[in-house]
């Protein structure tokens, strides 16, 4: 799980990692009518710092400008003590957390207010869901910024894609490498994880970042993972068990959460209800 650790900020405060990026430079090849075609890099717009980890505003596709806007990050993130143990579902958890929403040239633009932590879980999958006091049109008319579009499909093996930590203000880019039908690390385990290439090497503070399929521009998993150290199936440090039982350990690779199905299970007004037609999110074995 991609946590910050002191090491790694000194480290990184040390190189200027945590600096906003360089405003890259254009060329006349951007007019060019192919260019136009192609879809708009990817920046900042819309991604949230936590305390502890990344995130992103995200919108699914019935969403309203009057449903209060959501911010999607790690179960894993909603604070250490606090993480929800294997088979627990958090649901509607008043939460007074606040967000730094960033730009497109990761500049923070405003504070943003959670009243209530409407899902989170780490069985299956690592997602937390937080409910805004603000709804999606306010914030677009008072910031400029847009709410990234939540995929419904399921993500493609060879995709290129980019990790958006908004904690760190710092892109990584690579491919869908492959999926891992069952990705284990300590008590959790979690289904069909996207396996990335070895370029998204993400590190602690980068969990919750949104996933973007470079392609269409939209949110199709949540970053919550990798193996630092070599070992299996400890916390930091997962493995992947396939059909057969059979554990592979990929030190050095990192892991995402598939957000397709997120969307089934949101209903009006930002509500987040499991018994929704099509909803497959777990459902609490306990609840808090």
């Amino acid at each position: 799980m991609r946590k910050p650790c002191l090491g790694a900020l000194l480290a990184l405060a040390l190189l200027g990692a945590g600096a906003a990026p360089a405003v890259a430079a254009t060329d006349r090849a951007a007019n060019s009518p192919t260019a136009r075609h192609r879809p708009a890099p990817v920046d900042f717009a819309g991604t949230v710092a936590l305390s502890n980890c990344s995130g992103s505003v995200v919108r699914l596709p019935q969403s309203r400008p009057d449903d209060p806007a959501l911010v999607l990050s790690n179960g894993h993130c909603i604070t250490e003590q606090d993480m929800p143990g294997a088979g627990e579902v958090v649901l509607d958890l008043p939460s007074k957390r606040t967000f730094a929403l960033l730009n497109a040239k990761a500049e923070k633009v405003a504070t943003l207010t959670a009243s209530k932590l409407a899902y989170a879980t780490m069985t299956d999958t690592d997602i937390a869901l937080y409910r805004l006091t603000e709804n999606y049109g306010q914030i677009q008319r008072k910031y400029g910024i847009k709410p990234l579009r939540l995929s419904t499909q399921h993500p493609r093996e060879g995709r290129a894609i980019t990790v958006v930590s908004g904690y760190w203000k710092k892109t990584y880019g690579c491919d869908v490498d492959g999926f891992a039908y069952r990705l284990k690390e300590g008590e959790w385990t979690w289904k069909d994880s996207v396996r990335y290439t070895s370029g998204c090497r993400t590190i602690g503070g980068t969990s919750g970042s949104p996933v973007i399929d470079n392609r269409t521009g939209k949110v199709v998993a949540v970053n919550n993972t990798g193996n630092e150290d070599g070992e299996r199936c400890t916390v930091n440090n997962p493995c992947e068990v396939d059909r057969r039982g059979k554990v592979t350990v990929r030190q050095g690779i990192n892991y995402a959460q598939q957000t397709y199905g997120i969307a089934a299970c949101v209903g009006r007004d930002s509500q987040v209800d499991l018994d929704r037609r099509g909803c497959r999110l777990p459902e609490p074995a306990r609840t808090r």
